[in-house]
């Protein structure tokens, strides 16, 4: 609801201002219609008559578009359209009693200072009701209008059997929906209220999100881990086991029990089973099978060492590596083949020995101590 406002000193000086040169406008176009008629007729009542009919008419239709302004309550068309049709009546009257072309000009326009006036002063008393109560009632009254009408023209075009005519007044609704509101201040004073509470909002959550602290996330509750029991793992592996199996399985787990409590064992584990089916199962011999398996083959039979003296290895490990074989190569030859430790006096002692046995027995050349 409007809150209703009062005006000021000045706003009411500025308007009475604003008002006074309109009226005294339109008191000048009576007074120059009734000269112009004096002029042509020569007779007062006539010209009185005259103005009366025209900008006299025109007043009184001003003053109840005044008045219902005042009210708060919307001009009828009738009223509107009399404040135009009457200064035009008095505009023809000028034309026809003017003698030439320039009078014509002259007394057609001199009625139209009553018409602007009047309209001038609705003017302006509409806009003092609007700017004290709030309320447009001629906004009002065009918006409940072109409201009834597209209504109108909406039940026509859902349920007129004539599709020519729903098609027709679907197009004057849309029509109509541009003329709903135009000129409202009451709706434009909705709207941007309902527009600024919309942007407070943003503008409070915004800062709330840029001022407040983030929350801390939020932990997840750790989900406690179940273990399947023996009992459980018993089960599920029980039943992914063919029945000849789980009975077997359970006769080895017990070799003592009967058939019937092997049965009540595996009832326990979800197998189902009777005590003759276990029987059954049990005295069944397990299928054999006959596998072939060649003998393993002979290992080979491998050779000793000829048995050597340590003199005679030094030498064999001697030829073996060469004549430049130095006495820490054979010691470590004889250690990584012959598993002796020998040491390197030895090793050239030895190879002394050898050589000069090779001397000795080497033949004799002709001429050096022997025979030929």
């Amino acid at each position: 609801m409007s809150t209703r406002k009062e005006l000021t000193g000045p706003q009411k000086w500025m308007l009475a201002c604003a008002a006074a040169p309109m009226a005294a406008v339109g008191i000048a176009g009576g007074f120059g219609t009734y000269s112009n008629v004096i002029a042509e007729f020569g007779r007062a009542a006539t010209a009185i008559g005259v103005v009366a009919a025209g900008e006299g008419l025109t007043l009184v239709l001003a003053l109840t578009m005044l008045a219902l302004t005042l009210l708060g309550q919307a001009t009828p068309r009738v009223v509107r359209a009399g404040l135009w049709l009457a200064p035009a009546a008095a505009a023809l009257v000028g034309v026809a009693v003017a003698d030439g072309l320039t009078e014509q000009i002259v007394y057609a326009a001199t009625p139209l200072a009553m018409c602007g006036a009047a309209e001038g002063l609705g003017l302006i008393a509409r806009r003092i009701v609007i700017y004290t109560t709030g309320v447009d009632a001629e906004a009002r009254r065009r918006t409940a209008t072109a409201v009834q009408r597209l209504a109108y023209q909406r039940a026509v075009a859902d349920r007129h059997p004539d599709e020519g005519r729903r098609e027709d007044a679907l197009r004057k609704s849309w029509r109509l929906a541009e003329q709903i509101g135009v000129d409202d201040p009451e709706l434009a004073a909705g709207l941007i209220e309902d527009q600024r509470k919309r942007l407070r909002q943003g503008a409070d959550e915004a800062l709330a999100g840029m001022l407040t602290a983030a929350p801390e996330p939020a932990r997840p509750e750790p989900v406690p881990v179940r273990t399947e029991t023996a009992e459980e793992i018993l089960a599920r592996k029980l039943a992914a086991m063919s029945q000849d199996d789980a009975v077997r399985l359970a006769a080895d787990a017990h070799p003592d029990a009967h058939p019937a409590e092997l049965a009540a064992i595996l009832g326990h584990y979800g197998i189902t089973v009777d005590a003759v089916q276990v029987a059954l199962i049990l005295a069944r011999q397990p299928e054999q099978h006959d596998v072939y398996r060649p003998d393993t083959a002979d290992a080979p039979k491998v050779s000793g060492l000829h048995p050597v003296t340590v003199e005679a290895a030094v030498v064999e490990a001697a030829s073996a590596l060469g004549p430049d074989a130095k006495a820490r190569e054979i010691a470590e030859h004889l250690a990584r083949h012959r598993r002796l430790v020998v040491t390197e006096p030895y090793i050239r002692t030895a190879l002394s020995r050898e050589a000069k046995r090779q001397q000795g027995t080497a033949p004799a050349t002709p001429m050096e101590g022997g025979y030929a």
